[in-house]
């Protein structure tokens, strides 16, 4: 399934790009004064081969969830358990990502590819649908899929957290495998439903320390500048969340050009799986609207899998954690918004998502100077 899907990644499409351009220049408005989101515009036309692009509509934000072995060094001050608790939250539409997806009418499914913990087995205020892992079949595909009002949970586990990576690899390459076949699936599914773009979620305590292990492996940063404080943690406790992140490096010395093994030895289930759902939209040629640094740190494996695949991602904001901006620079990607979030869940995305949806409708819905009757200059 991974190789199939990075050969179906192909480059953007110069001539829809071209002719988005050309559109701009004829459109009822002073050239270049939509700044940014004229580009955006542009690489979304190259993505889908075609000028308007398609709407970037419905949304659907898929939420991977795992736990990490490095938790016990002492990286985070939260408990391990409260990754099974705040599926239970996201199930029952109280945490932040609902607020936010509500808002934007997009659908949230969180996959647990990794919990180490029981997950929550009474129903939900929701009562979500629980779905089988298992490749999905298009033509019975559940119409509750993109449902926004109710949050679904898929159960995919690959293992019970990883490993702790100071100690071993984090992963074999048999699991970080299964965990981006499993990204890739869910893309798939969520696309075959009718998702016109996806936005990258995660849910794991502890996941910043991988996330900062992937971004300096994959970029060269010193780990001092690629890992930040998380959910919050004190100067002694930073400083030793760096040891980590150094120790591993210098453990493993994993090789940037081999994605499946930097993702082997220092990754986490929920950040291969994010690199599946890239190169799985990447593949299908929809957007991926990447959220904070455990999504950039992803698709940056994404990338070294499948340099193509940048063209699909889009990044939603500029999260507060330091390492985000270097794997950003790394991909070449400027963010839309930037406000100090570091929550993740996929709340900076859904935030960036009306920018998104802007930028492709200036190029279905505004008038041309001639349409317009319009004098120009």
């Amino acid at each position: 399934m991974l190789e199939t899907t990075i050969a179906a990644i192909r480059p953007a499409d110069e001539t829809a790009m071209a002719a988005a351009r050309e559109l701009h220049g004829r459109l009822t408005k002073p050239a270049g004064s939509l700044g940014a989101l004229e580009e955006l515009s542009v690489r979304l036309a190259g993505l889908a081969g075609a000028c308007p692009p398609p709407l970037p509509e419905p949304a659907a934000v898929a939420i991977f969830a795992g736990d990490h072995g490095v938790h016990a060094q002492g990286v985070s001050p939260w408990p391990q358990e409260v990754t099974g608790q705040m599926i239970g939250n996201f199930l029952a539409g109280g945490a932040v990502v609902n607020a936010f997806a509500r808002q934007a009418g997009a659908s949230v499914t969180v996959v647990d590819v990794g919990v180490a913990t029981p997950l929550p087995t009474q129903p939900t205020a929701l009562d979500p649908a629980v779905l089988d892992p298992a490749v999905p079949d298009p033509a019975v595909l559940d119409p509750a899929v993109l449902d926004p009002a109710v949050p679904r949970l898929v159960s995919a586990s690959v293992r019970r957290g990883t490993r702790d990576f100071t100690v071993t690899a984090a992963l074999t390459r048999d699991e970080a495998l299964a965990a981006v076949q499993t990204g890739i699936r869910i893309a798939d599914e969520l696309i075959d439903a009718g998702a016109g773009i996806l936005l990258t979620g995660d849910m794991g305590i502890g996941n910043t320390t991988p996330a900062a292990a992937l971004i300096a492996a994959f970029t060269g940063a010193d780990p001092l500048d690629a890992t930040g404080r998380g959910t919050g943690i004190d100067d002694p406790t930073y400083a030793h969340k760096v040891a980590v992140v150094r120790a591993a490096l210098a453990r493993h010395a994993p090789d940037p050009a081999d994605s499946l093994g930097v993702l082997a030895a220092v990754g986490g289930l929920e950040h291969a799986a994010l690199a599946g759902l890239i190169l799985g939209a990447a593949a299908r040629r929809t957007p991926v609207l990447l959220d904070g640094v455990i999504a950039v740190s992803a698709a940056l494996a994404a990338a070294a899998f499948a340099p193509d695949a940048v063209d699909a991602m889009v990044a939603g904001h500029r999260s507060a954690e330091p390492g985000a901006t270097v794997a950003l620079r790394h991909l070449g990607l400027d963010p839309l918004i930037d406000l100090g979030l570091r929550l993740g869940e996929g709340t900076g995305a859904l935030l960036a998502l009306p920018v998104v949806t802007g930028a492709v409708r200036v190029l279905h819905e505004v008038a041309t100077f001639d349409s317009a009757g319009v004098a120009e200059k």
